[in-house]
């Protein structure tokens, strides 16, 4: 983990919220992957009703893992952030269309990341100005 740069005592509270935020996100998709790549049957059976077959379940671990990292490394904070936020918009569809069970977990991961989103976002608008730039 990166030292904590010179804040203003509020940035830095905020910086370190958003560290402990990003790390217990990651051992959570960490986790989610790790079921899915054992092939706990619960996974399995989830997997095989949303009819998009099995190897469906290790791509969403794969995409899990990838935006576990991203919430890690300090210059793709952000970016994971929105990558699993898609990743739980998706999962909230499908325990409401193909489960038919609560998606409120789901949907507190993705609140979460959303708020990494929002307590990172300086990073997107940079990345968006690098952008611009390359256009222009």
């Amino acid at each position: 983990m990166p030292s904590i740069p010179d804040y203003p005592a509020s940035g830095r509270t905020t910086h370190i919220i958003a560290w402990i935020l990003q790390v217990l996100l990651a051992l959570a998709f960490f986790a989610a992957a790790a079921a899915k790549l054992a092939g706990a049957p619960m996974m399995v059976e989830n997997f095989a009703q949303i009819g998009l077959g099995q190897f469906f379940r290790y791509i969403t671990a794969g995409v899990e893992i990838i935006g576990a990292v991203a919430l890690l490394l300090p210059r793709l904070t952000a970016l994971g952030g929105l990558w699993l936020s898609a990743t739980m918009l998706g999962a909230t569809i499908a325990h409401l269309t193909r489960l038919h069970t609560s998606p409120a977990p789901a949907l507190v991961l993705l609140f979460l990341c959303l708020v990494v989103v929002a307590l990172r976002r300086e990073q997107i608008q940079a990345l968006i100005r690098s952008l611009r730039s390359r256009v222009r």
